[in-house]
């Protein structure tokens, strides 16, 4: 993927060996560590809009979770390489090669999921955590039981092997913009940077990306609802300050909904704002997300 844009001019990059392979990551400015992780179907390009910015105020460290982007593809049957726990594990190694023990953490959709896990597993390890428009996993999955919301992409990307993996590799690029197209608030691919589209297009063409992805969903669906329903039963919280920070047209119920769930489960003391904005917060409406953030992150110093 070396020929791939360049959308972070200034950033280090790096392929940090961890205990599942390697972890690809850029890092640039001066400050305390402040890890972004993306979502699906993106990579780390999807911060480009707002990491320059950060980078005034914290050394900046983009990675790409496992399986996907330019790190390692670890194999898995049924989502047991691809829990959220594992996951995170992959996050605070990857940090302690950085020399980082500590660090704040900003994170969207799948991104975030790891980064409440982490938060859980491992108390200390974050000094705040910023959860960009997700519910708690388990919290989806009962919604999708009840009836409550649709299950859309959570229950086919979660199909046993290898129905979704076919049926994605038959148009990888078109099942990608179908799906950014859909959960971006102007209903329109010209949202995103033609760059950036190049590297959400170049992982995806990958048939052992394209497994990966469904493994993430299938532990989403399996084994990270068992963990956080044991953590529910014995009821562990957050310990770091927490920001529930949503778009205004992707989430069922926006924000008030979201900072409802959050308060209810895992971080009783969290606290919300909200963007205008489809699912893509970063990308879709940068200026915005950089002010809650930037409030975020210098009052949880």
């Amino acid at each position: 993927m070396d020929d791939l844009p360049d959308l972070f001019p200034g950033f280090e990059t790096h392929l940090i060996e961890v205990s599942m392979g390697r972890v690809f990551a850029r890092l640039a400015g001066q400050g305390e560590p402040l890890i972004l992780l993306h979502g699906f179907p993106q990579t780390h390009a999807c911060w480009h809009r707002i990491a320059a910015a950060l980078t005034k105020t914290h050394r900046v460290i983009l990675l790409d979770m496992r399986g996907y982007g330019q790190s390692s593809v670890p194999p898995s049957r049924k989502g047991e390489a691809y829990t959220k726990r594992a996951l995170a594990i992959d996050v605070i190694e990857a940090m302690e090669r950085l020399g980082y023990s500590r660090f704040a953490f900003v994170g969207h959709d799948r991104g975030a999921r790891i980064g409440y896990r982490l938060a859980l597993d491992h108390p200390g390890r974050l000094a705040s955590l910023a959860l960009l428009d997700i519910l708690p996993t388990f919290q989806v999955w009962r919604d999708i039981h009840a009836g409550r919301q649709p299950a859309r992409h959570w229950e086919f990307l979660a199909r046993p092997e290898p129905e979704p993996e076919a049926e994605i590799a038959r148009d990888p690029t078109g099942y990608v913009d179908a799906l950014l197209t859909t959960w971006n608030r102007k209903k329109s691919l010209n949202v995103f940077d033609a760059g950036a589209l190049a590297h959400y297009h170049a992982s995806v063409r990958n048939a052992e990306r394209i497994h990966a992805f469904c493994e993430d969903y299938r532990a989403g669906a399996t084994l990270d609802v068992q963990t956080d329903e044991a953590d529910l039963q014995a009821g562990r919280k957050i310990a770091c300050p927490v920001l529930v920070l949503t778009g205004q047209f992707y989430l069922s119920g926006g924000e008030a909904a979201a900072l409802a769930a959050w308060r209810g489960s895992f971080a009783p003391q969290a606290i919300s704002a909200s963007v205008a904005s489809g699912h893509f917060l970063a990308e879709e409406a940068p200026d915005g997300t950089m002010a809650a953030l930037t409030r975020f992150l210098s009052s949880a110093r």
